[in-house]
């Protein structure tokens, strides 16, 4: 979604003009991550024609044939549905994996698919760059399938295959490592090397945003229905814990830390379906247009990222169930967020700080919000962390979504609390608290008349840094319930 005061460039800094940086800060990769929310998952293999959700790793290879695979068709409507990327499953805990890999003979070389020439993520990797969208992969270290595992030796296999899907198809945006670690074919389990898997993928990928329960780069959410907390901070502690078994504990992976060390954001992952793969008998049961956009205010609307699953069916292809619920999707948050208030009725803004502000970062910034009609000003008085934002408009409007955006950049996240107070005629219609505010945070809520909002920040570890803030009115129906 494209907030309309990002065009206005207002970048309202509370803060004095020598700014306190506060750790931890996202790095770069992270920062431009965050700034790319929502993308697909698809979830692909042997168990698009099986059926099944997790593959023993015992299929034969001649069960994966996908009989019209497009992944300019994936694309297409991947883009079409706003989203900016794709994370595939390059390898599941089955052991199959979608490319021709030297370090397996449980891949697409060894099946009938295109007489063993075929290669999903050349495919994709392709088509990804044409239709503009960054790509990522899943690799599942645990492998069903490979005689080596549960030995020693399969971390060295691991780390080839990481080698080896950068080497040939990145650069990759995103890399999903799975916490699973159950039996392989010889019935052991594996003793994962993560520090070496870490050290590989820090040396041959570095600007790859690397997922697991403690990250290193963001972290899972604690569970697959795409909602993170309505406390949600982008900091997490991970001494003594590991991935999988070991991981935090799912309130906290919900939530983060208050005061973790480790700049860790959330990501939520969620199928379009009950299942992570296709199964016929699910077409009937995708989630509604409705349900995606409810999904979205409480995940991106909470300051995470959102990879949304849509597994090709057993063509190779997105169904037209999924694609049609993609669309009706994309449609609600066109119509909810294209008609900014704070422009299209050239309301007034104020502040209150207890030092002198550095609220834009140079002039031209408040020129362009003054050319867009926006009125913008100080109001001596509010003492930290009590500072506020005072919203007029010139005539009485319905509001029920507010977004406010932190700096993350310069600040890190700073806003413990906030209140949200609505005016009409200096009758109080409307208020509420809330925690957290971070990369994004999108209030909703049944809708008001106003003239007026007030936005006091009433908990904060240090001077806060509000970055954007909108108003919309949005579908009634689509508010937070």
């Amino acid at each position: 979604m494209k907030t309309s005061l990002t065009a206005v460039c207002l970048c309202i800094f509370i803060a004095g003009l020598s700014q306190t940086y506060i750790p931890p800060l996202p790095d770069h990769k992270q920062l431009a991550w965050q700034n790319k929310p929502f993308y697909l998952f698809m979830h692909f293999g042997p168990n698009t024609f099986t059926d099944l959700e997790w593959g023993r790793g015992s299929e034969r290879e001649e069960v994966f044939n996908p009989t019209a695979m497009d992944c300019h068709q994936w694309c297409r409507i991947a883009k079409a549905a706003g989203a900016t990327g794709i994370v595939i499953t390059a390898k599941h805990h089955d052991g199959f994996c979608l490319w021709p890999s030297a370090f397996s003979k449980h891949t697409v070389a060894q099946s009938s698919w295109r007489n063993g020439k075929g290669d999903v993520l050349k495919e994709l990797s392709a088509a990804c760059r044409e239709y503009g969208l960054s790509m990522g992969v899943y690799l599942s270290p645990w492998d069903r399938n490979h005689p080596a595992y549960g030995t020693p030796s399969y971390n060295e296999v691991f780390m080839n295959m990481m080698k080896e899907v950068v080497r040939k198809y990145g650069p990759f945006f995103e890399f999903w490592w799975d916490g699973a670690n159950g039996e392989g074919p010889n019935g052991k389990k594996m003793v994962y090397d993560w520090h070496g898997f870490e050290s590989t993928i820090r040396k041959i990928a570095p600007n790859t945003m690397v997922f697991s329960d403690i990250g290193p780069d963001m972290r899972w959410v604690g569970n697959e229905n795409g909602i993170v907390g309505t406390t949600n901070w982008n900091l997490l502690d991970t001494a003594g814990f590991s991935r999988g078994f070991g991981a935090p504990p799912n309130d906290t992976l919900n939530q983060g830390n208050v005061n973790g060390i480790n700049w860790i954001p959330a990501e939520c992952d969620v199928s379009i379906r009950p299942g992570w793969f296709y199964h016929s008998k699910e077409d009937s049961l995708v989630k509604s247009p409705e349900k995606l956009f409810d999904i979205y205010l409480k995940s991106i609307g909470r300051g995470a990222n959102l990879i949304l699953n849509v597994p090709p069916d057993s063509r190779g292809l997105i169904s037209p169930y999924d694609s049609a619920a993609l669309m009706g999707f994309e449609r609600l948050r066109k119509q909810s967020f294209q008609n900014e208030l704070l422009i299209k009725e050239k309301a007034a803004i104020f502040w209150s700080i207890q030092r002198v502000p550095s609220y834009f970062k140079d002039n031209e910034d408040r020129r362009e919000a003054e050319k867009k009609g926006i009125k913008i000003g100080h109001e001596p008085g509010g003492n930290y962390p009590n500072e506020y934002l005072n919203i007029l408009f010139k005539k009485v409007q319905k509001v029920n979504c507010i977004e406010l955006k932190e700096d993350l950049q310069y600040g890190g996240q700073r806003i413990k609390s906030f209140a949200i107070k609505l005016y009409n005629r200096d009758s109080l219609t409307y208020e509420n608290e809330y925690t957290t505010m971070g990369h994004q945070r999108l209030i909703s809520f049944p809708a008001k008349k106003c003239d007026g909002i007030y936005i006091q920040i009433t908990d904060a570890k240090d001077n806060p840094l509000i970055k954007e803030i909108s108003v919309y009115y949005i579908p009634e129906e689509l508010a937070e319930k």
